[in-house]
């Protein structure tokens, strides 16, 4: 078999060396993939976003199967392209990705099917939003509409930074037209939960759990990033929590988007929030999420194309799908000054063990040398019996990852270890 994965991150060198232990596929192209995944996969210089390109190349190439990880293409209507040309894929077709593409939509869509989540309010126009935002409960949350690399949302916690967030999104276009709407909801409390899921549009298989790690720096500090860290499973989310999400939330989303004429297909991601009300969504993506597959395909049992394809063909009901009952962790090595302004083109040097367990996101090959291009360089992963020693060996090896500025949180894993005890 042929097989094509749209994307070039960790998220996605973690699905290509998960593919790879099905002896039936042949060659694995990356679009466009990264210079650290190039051992693994064939990587073509064709963005996620170029539509034509993508399909010419599936085209030409013969391809059996294509994966399209990242949000932005399935958004775009990279499935539907595809499916037009006759190729199978992994992933939902844009009228049913919108549940990621539109803050707006995913939070009407919940209002109307009684899912729970936070209160809200939609704004279109700046100074509606500001007089709002004027007797708003603080702290407050303030999204972009649309996709914004993960950066789209802001807890402010105080009027001023309210006002900010909503002007820099509305009148400033800090995030571009994805600004244009915000959504401004009510702030929960307790523990995050990531739970990802496969769904053929009918039947739910969620994965294990995870926990990210979303700030910069230890103990939570410092600027939102697109993640400096995951375990898995998450202590948190129990198996009486896990219950109450697939009768409340789960199932009932995959029923609402069906009865809206969206049946989503693929990998369904639900942020969860276990407040003292109960679990309500925070937030839903229309994908893997990145780095929370990095710690929740190595701990999976069954073959990954089998599972992918039983999305497509809606066979999911009848196909096992079963993970380790092991614990992982993920460290990520970001750039110094990630993420706001980094250097680029600093050669990366890794261990063959360290190799073996990292998945490379932001690294281009140059001269045959490894050099850094990105925020978010590699993610390294160790799977265990226990957490406390998937976090050691994590940290063992991720050390063995070199670069110039090289930096990582020294606390992942850590609250769930608190958790734990």
């Amino acid at each position: 078999m042929n097989i094509l994965v749209v994307g070039g991150g960790g998220r996605e060198h973690a699905i290509i060396k998960k593919l790879k232990e099905n002896s039936a596929i042949k060659t694995i192209y990356a679009l466009p993939g990264n210079g650290g995944m190039a051992k693994d996969a064939t990587c073509v210089d064709i963005a996620a976003t170029d539509l034509d390109g993508i399909v010419n190349f599936a085209k030409e190439n013969a391809i059996d199967y294509a994966v399209v990880a990242p949000d932005d293409p399935l958004v775009l209507g990279c499935v539907d392209r595809l499916n037009e040309v006759g190729i199978p894929c992994f992933g939902p077709k844009a009228n049913a990705a919108i549940i990621e593409g539109s803050k707006a939509f995913s939070k009407d869509l919940m209002k109307k099917y009684n899912i729970p989540t936070a209160s809200y309010e939609i704004f279109t126009e700046l100074d509606k939003a500001l007089e709002y935002l004027k007797t708003a409960p603080i702290p407050t949350v303030v999204k972009a509409d649309g996709l914004a690399l993960g950066k789209g949302v802001i807890i402010a916690q105080t009027r001023e930074e309210a006002v900010e967030a909503v002007t820099d999104m509305m009148a400033n276009a800090k995030f571009g037209k994805s600004g244009s709407t915000v959504v401004i909801e009510e702030f929960l409390t307790g523990p995050e939960v990531s739970v990802l899921a496969f769904t053929d549009g009918n039947v739910v298989k969620p994965m294990v759990s995870s926990m990210d790690h979303k700030r910069a720096g230890d103990n939570d500090t410092g600027l939102n990033t697109g993640g400096m860290g995951t375990i898995a499973p998450n202590p948190y989310y129990t198996e009486d929590i896990a219950n109450e999400c697939m009768e409340t939330i789960f199932i009932p989303t995959i029923n609402a988007m069906n009865a809206e004429g969206r049946t989503f297909k693929g990998c369904l991601y639900f942020g969860l929030m276990l407040t003292p009300n109960g679990p309500k969504v925070i937030e839903y993506n229309c994908r893997f999420g990145d780095p929370e597959t990095q710690v929740v395909l190595p701990l999976l049992e069954s073959d990954l194309l089998t599972v992918m394809q039983a999305t497509t063909n809606g066979t999911l009901a009848t196909t096992d799908v079963k993970f380790a009952d092991r614990h992982a962790c993920c460290v990520i090595t970001a750039s110094a000054g990630y993420p706001e302004s980094y250097k680029k083109g600093f050669e990366i040097t890794m261990s063959a063990e360290a190799e073996a367990h990292t998945y490379v996101a932001g690294a281009k090959l140059q001269d045959g040398q490894l050099l850094t291009s990105g925020g978010r360089v590699t993610g390294t992963t160790a799977v265990a019996d226990s957490l406390e020693q998937a976090i050691s060996d994590a940290y063992k090896l991720a050390k063995e990852v070199c670069f110039e500025g090289a930096y990582r949180r020294s606390d992942i894993g850590q609250r769930g270890l608190a958790a734990y005890k």
